[in-house]
């Protein structure tokens, strides 16, 4: 008999179980497997979800962990754990009352001590955490249930922020545990979320077990997003790790596991093919690629030469590389397709298949003189190495010396901190290129932003309006104006968007379709 790789980790599990948990309870505490979902998921390395960006540990936060505010379905802030709130007249003061029923995992109650520490620690992390902190007067508690927030000037945008959705997500901690320093990570895993983290059936490298939070009390509104009654219909949540593709779509097809997180692209069809198993894109605004240039070296310092590469780019056929036909489309607008700040200000430059004669045209006005372009390329990153081989092929077939350098994640990370680069590409959610107060892929603030340095006095004093205004249309009427500077400025090219499908039995219903994150409330297990 062959043993494999699920038979080993099965086993391993099954005697970890048997240590770690008494015998007496164990019954009791083992729910059916009807009412177990085990979920395919990226390895969970970091549990403290403000030190991090990875999504893996945002999740896991979204899990364990509940929110000031949430986002509703339309990318609108609602209130969560707030049961009210008001500003003064003078729109600089936000007084919150926590709403009824908020308890710990460990049985203690929620108070507004644990938010005002909470927001503090957060605030010194994300850009848009660091907002709040520099225009903060006052965060302070005002009773065991209300806390506020004094701003030194008003700050319309102020729930946006507290409910964003891209990790650091400002997750509400004990007071205890948000005392840490930002640099500290916390490990205790006690939240006061819809699921409670299992320490004692946590297999590091193998899989996470999340318990239904029985005491856990869910708004009274329909879920919409990730607002609402945040109800959880199943006993258990198993996250797996099964890094081979082949084995966990085997896995799926057998029924062991009810969820895979990333199918690979060639297994979307033996999966269409099943009648149990069904492709859904959770996130429908899908993830924007885009490539960044180094405004500050030859040629791209030169602005023609930027936009040259916005001519040239032919978005489907470099998301062709990586992705399926069907999953993939175009994105001009610099905020995302689907965001509430998506225009067509000034995109006059897209066309379809690109344009590499406009791009040669533009080179040359640049003044290029055969300098070497340097890619970075990802050698982890199997869809982004694809793309990132087309470009070299499209940047030398209009006369551009094109050196790719393979590097893993670290050195990747490294040299991108260096000015020794000329190109590199990454992607983000759609609903992050809406997030322009927190996001700094979105600034233009030369030396001192991200990488890539590209540099607009006009735009960012348009930017340093844009937390200051109330309404979403007035944002709006901004975001057409920013736009109209970055296509000319030219910091980033978009290289187009992707709605990449999770996949699962059909037995698995009720998924919410969020960008960024992963929720596991409202889903339910029919049986098999």
């Amino acid at each position: 008999m062959t043993i494999c790789r699920r038979d080993l980790i099965k086993a391993g599990l099954a005697a970890g179980a048997a240590i770690s948990i008494p015998s007496v309870l164990r019954a009791q505490i083992a729910p059916t497997a009807a009412r177990t979902v085990r979920m395919v998921m990226d390895d969970l390395a970091t549990f403290d979800p403000t030190v991090t960006t990875a999504t893996i540990t945002g999740n896991h936060g979204l899990a364990i962990y509940d929110t000031l505010f949430a986002l509703d379905s339309k990318l609108i802030a609602q209130p969560q754990m707030v049961g009210k709130w008001s500003v003064s007249g003078d729109k600089r003061t936000y007084t919150f009352q926590l709403r009824d029923g908020l308890g710990w995992h460990d049985d203690t109650p929620v108070t507004a001590a644990d938010c005002v520490a909470s927001i503090r620690r957060w605030g010194q992390v994300p850009s848009g955490g660091k907002l709040i902190a520099e225009r903060a007067k006052d965060i302070s508690e005002q009773d065991d249930r209300t806390f506020i927030i004094s701003l030194k000037e008003p700050m319309g945008i102020l729930l946006e922020i507290l409910a964003g959705a891209v990790t650091p997500v400002l997750y509400i901690m004990r007071e205890k545990d948000a005392s840490l320093a930002a640099t500290e990570q916390v490990t205790a895993n006690i939240g006061s979320g819809p699921f409670k983290f299992n320490e004692a059936l946590a297999k590091p490298g193998a899989s996470f077990t999340y318990d239904r939070n029985e005491k856990y009390i869910p708004r009274h509104e329909p879920t919409d997003g990730f607002a609402g009654g945040k109800v959880v219909n199943v006993d258990r949540v198993i996250w797996e790790n099964i890094a081979d593709q082949q084995t966990a779509l085997a896995a799926l097809q057998s029924g062991e596991v009810d969820f895979v997180q990333k199918p690979a692209a060639d297994l979307f069809p033996a999966i269409k093919s099943d009648p149990n198993l069904q492709l859904q894109a959770l996130n429908k605004a899908g993830d924007v690629y885009f490539m960044r240039m180094n405004c500050l070296e030859k040629p791209f310092d030169n602005v023609k030469a930027r936009q040259a590469m916005l001519h040239l780019i032919d978005q489907e056929a470099v998301m062709r590389t990586a992705f399926a036909q069907e999953y993939i489309r175009p994105v001009t607008s610099f905020f995302g397709n689907q965001s509430p700040y998506s225009n067509d200000e000034n995109t006059e430059w897209y066309k379809k298949g690109g344009d590499p004669e406009k791009a040669k045209q533009l080179l040359s006005e640049a003044g290029y003189a055969g300098e070497t372009v340097v890619i970075l390329q990802h050698a982890n990153w199997a869809d982004g190495n694809n793309i990132e081989q087309f470009l070299a092929a499209t940047l030398r077939k209009i006369g551009l010396h094109v050196e790719l350098v393979p590097c893993d994640a670290a050195a990747f990370n490294e040299r991108r901190k260096s000015r020794s680069w000329s190109i590199f590409m990454t992607a983000e959610s759609d609903y992050e290129r809406s997030t322009l107060a927190s996001n700094p892929t979105l600034f233009a603030n030369g030396e001192e932003g991200w990488y890539g340095w590209p540099k607009s006095d006009k735009y960012e004093a348009l930017r340093a309006r844009w937390a200051n205004v109330e309404t979403l249309e007035e944002r709006q009427a901004l975001a057409r104006e920013m736009q109209r500077i970055q296509w000319d400025i030219v910091g980033t090219v978009l290289l187009g968007s992707v709605a990449s499908p999770i996949a699962h039995r059909k037995t698995l219903t009720g998924l919410i379709e969020m960008p960024s994150l992963t929720a596991m409330w409202n889903m339910q297990k029919s049986p098999t």
